[in-house]
């Protein structure tokens, strides 16, 4: 498999570490709020990678983070050290924990709707902070790191050479004032540069989710937790390190720098992000009115891999505009895929030649949106038998993850799938009589048949 590195600005090979398999970080959710469905496009991006990994035999391991402490809002006041998950606590008036815990549940029911397979593990911020504080002290002991004048501590960026290889922004680019992390300059007195970030927040003792360390009562700042992790899980290294586009700067960026600081090393390989999910033209946002969530479409009668399918017939590094009509149509192209193969014979072997194609698309660069025309093309081929075409699209749902075979409604009788048959060899004879005749004695047995350009359709009724 071959993805494209953000860093390198190439496709490039996807290769075991150290460790002997291909170690995969993606970061994750911060679980104050339910995952709109463009997160969701970003962890389908972890499972596609995983899949490909299985076709093509290579051994893996996947660790995603949970960020239940320490991420800072711009909305909130910072002086008083609120962040998003306090600041959701405050609107439900809930505990901070409780909140994160619901959120991190909902989180893991839209993996499990998408058939987005589990992770090997989740380490939480909050769990990790004996590790995040350890990593603090070697980085001043390494002397990457200081405590400001506020008493927080911060990674020095002009320690860090490299810094903006991933998104070729550099530090004299970056002028005083930029909104580089969570607060300008102007509102953080303790630091030594303007560029440099918060890696402990110094917090009151009367302020929630904090705890006691060499340097004081404080929090987590956001960047320092994915680089504890992973390099406690990894400690070897990351093969393939995922995120979202808007990860990139300056999470990113800062991670990098923690962790090859910290261990001497380039301590990813590979940087990969998958790019932006628009809802009717705009990014979706609580002040538009368009965030979307999985339970909307639930709430629409709509399979949630309808979405997956949708998300598959686009690229991932392509930025995507979701409607609800694109959502619908594959929701009915996913309908129509699951009848047919429930109503194809069941005695047929796979093809091989398909499968490997198959396979190939999804090894370069992740190419689904041209597996799932190649797809298109097969459900249509006549010179196909439909036994052959059932034996090869199941095989071929390992990599999509859709559940062509769930059909537990759509299970026909030995009649209606010769009617069926009968059926479509009378339009393709033209032979509109008959056609609809067949159409009736269907109805009469229950299954509503209906034609489009691909072919007719059918649903138990």
């Amino acid at each position: 498999m071959r993805l494209y590195d953000t860093k390198a600005r190439e496709l490039i090979e996807v290769r075991p570490g150290k460790s002997g398999s291909v170690d995969i970080y993606c970061c994750g959710p911060t679980v104050y709020r339910f995952a709109h469905v463009g997160n969701m496009r970003t962890f389908l991006l972890g499972d596609l990678a995983r899949r490909t990994l299985r076709a093509e035999g290579t051994s893996y391991r996947y660790i995603q983070n949970i960020t239940d402490v320490g991420h800072l809002n711009d909305d909130v006041n910072i002086e008083s050290g609120e962040d998003k998950i306090l600041a959701q606590a405050k609107l439900e008036r809930k505990d901070p924990f409780e909140i994160a815990r619901f959120y991190e549940q909902t989180f893991h029911e839209d993996l499990e709707a998408l058939n987005i397979e589990p992770a090997d593990a989740y380490p939480k911020a909050s769990d990790s902070i004996g590790l995040i504080t350890d990593l603090i002290a070697q980085l001043i002991y390494i002397g990457a790191a200081y405590q400001g004048r506020d008493g927080s501590l911060y990674f020095a960026a002009r320690s860090f050479k490299d810094y903006g290889a991933i998104s070729h922004n550099s530090l004299d680019q970056l002028q005083a004032g930029h909104r580089f992390d969570t607060v300008s300059a102007d509102v953080e007195p303790g630091k030594k540069f303007h560029a440099d970030w918060a890696l402990w927040k110094s917090a009151s003792v009367n302020r929630e989710m904090t705890w006691q360390t060499p340097w004081g009562v404080g929090f987590p700042g956001w960047h320092i937790e994915c680089s504890a992790m992973s390099i406690h899980y990894f400690p070897q290294g990351i093969s393939l390190h995922l995120g979202g586009i808007d990860l990139r700067f300056p999470h990113h960026e800062n991670e990098r720098a923690q962790s090859n600081t910290a261990t001497n090393s380039e301590f990813v390989r590979q940087w990969v992000h998958g790019e932006h999910l628009l809802f009717d033209g705009k990014k979706m946002a609580k002040s538009s009115g368009n965030v979307l969530h999985i339970a909307d479409l639930r709430t629409r009668g709509i399979d949630p891999l309808a979405l997956r399918l949708l998300f598959l017939e686009n690229h991932y590094r392509t930025q995507m505009n979701l409607t609800w009509e694109s959502i619908q149509a594959a929701h009915t192209t996913l309908k129509r895929w699951r009848k047919k193969i429930a109503s194809w014979p069941q005695d047929g072997v796979v093809d091989r030649e398909i499968h490997h194609d198959i396979i190939n698309h999804f090894s370069d660069d992740l190419d689904t949106a041209g597996a799932i025309l190649l797809i298109r093309k097969i459900e249509r081929d006549e010179s196909i038998p439909e036994a052959k075409k059932r034996a090869t699209l199941l095989a071929a749902d390992a990599l999509l993850g859709l559940e062509l075979d769930h059909h537990d409604e759509l299970t026909i009788t030995h009649e209606v799938h010769e009617l069926l048959i009968e059926r479509e060899s009378a339009r393709q004879e033209h032979n509109w009589a008959r056609s609809d005749q067949l159409r009736d004695l269907l109805l009469a047995q229950g299954i509503r048949v209906t034609d489009g350009p691909e072919g007719q359709s059918w649903e138990a009724l």
